[in-house]
């Protein structure tokens, strides 16, 4: 184990040949594959490749420093384990500590887990301590209804469900009905000079969904240089100069390729405020379907909080999805809010 980590009095399992460190430039393609494993072996079809996890690694800010909030396990020089935290401000009024951690299957029943738990709630009193707010304080994790392992550890060390969201699935993109923009609406291709109206009219629309997002320059930077970032396939609709809604689109060639399927994803469906209720998510969720099917897909999917209040959910079922993988978001106060 590295000196700085004994320094910190962070005590591992009895395995021999472990070490944890810190992440750093060239981990990607390790980290990818570890997640790849992690996914299969949750029986989870998702997937991501090393160009994808370079970008989400690449710089950092206050609420996300790969180098300071990712950690590393090895056995005799080969990756294990990863886990990290970042924060984030909520909508719902929170500083929220958000954990994950993926351990190779291999390697489980050895107490690598429960010690990259203590290490990453330790480490987020550190972070909420450097940060100082006058917010409550939560930690937060993720898991979907198939990863028992993480479940379980998560009830053990306290935390309890929060919130559920779905990954729905329209198996095919046959009998797409089509699109009825309301009045005065138009849908248009969106330059380069306007993807920063589009970042910050999505997130404006977020604004009323729970949870909370980095909606930050680098964040913004990163979006970009996703390898899957491809703007022929958004679907923006236009009062005028203003961005009323869209659908910011991709197709994910790495999981296609693994389940030798067609599939694009309809990343961010949002609608601002003051264009709601009147049929234009349908639209563009519609015309979302006929791009994918113009590009050669065959089914489409997105993930959808399954207490939405904007009505999403309702939407999603009434244009053909149907519910594919429940998640969970737990939440737990802060050691310090519980006192």
């Amino acid at each position: 184990m590295s000196a700085e980590l004994q320094a910190m009095g962070i005590a591992g399992p009895e395995i021999p040949g472990l070490t944890l460190r810190k992440y750093r430039s060239g981990d990607a393609p390790a980290i990818s594959e570890l997640a790849n494993r992690y996914f299969e072996a949750e029986g989870l079809r998702w997937r991501i490749d090393a160009a994808e996890m370079e970008n989400w690694l690449s710089g950092g800010n206050e609420k996300f420093d790969p180098e300071r909030d990712t950690y590393l396990v090895e056995v005799d020089g080969t990756l294990v384990a990863s886990a990290d935290t970042e924060w984030v401000d909520t909508t719902d009024g929170l500083r929220e500590f958000r954990m994950g951690a993926q351990v190779d299957a291999n390697w489980r029943r050895r107490g690598i887990g429960t010690w990259l738990q203590g290490l990453l709630e330790r480490h987020a009193s550190e972070l909420s301590a450097t940060y100082p707010t006058e917010r409550p304080k939560m930690l937060g994790s993720w898991a979907a209804d198939t990863e028992n392992d993480r479940i379980a550890l998560l009830t053990r060390f306290g935390f309890e469900p929060a919130r559920y969201f779905f990954d729905m699935l329209r198996p095919t993109l046959d009998e797409i009905e089509e699109p009825v923009l309301p009045e005065g609406l138009e849908l248009r291709p969106l330059g380069d000079d306007q993807l920063r109206h589009l970042w910050d009219a999505d997130v404006e629309a977020f604004l009323d969904h729970w949870g909370g997002f980095d909606s930050s320059e680098e964040n913004f930077r990163k979006w970009k240089s996703d390898p899957k970032f491809d703007p022929s396939l958004f679907v923006i609709a236009w009062d005028g100069d203003e961005i009323a809604g869209g659908v910011v689109n991709q197709i994910n060639e790495t999981e296609n390729a693994a389940f030798n399927r067609r599939r694009g994803w309809l990343q961010s469906v949002f609608v601002r405020r003051p264009w709601r209720r009147r049929g234009l998510g349908r639209a563009v969720v519609l015309r979302s379907l006929q791009v994918f099917r113009d590009r050669g897909m065959t089914s489409a999917g997105l993930g959808v909080d399954a207490d939405n209040p904007t009505g999403a959910l309702g939407l999603y079922t009434g244009t053909g999805f149907e519910v594919e993988i429940r998640s969970t978001a737990y939440r737990k106060p802060m050691p310090e809010e519980s006192t």
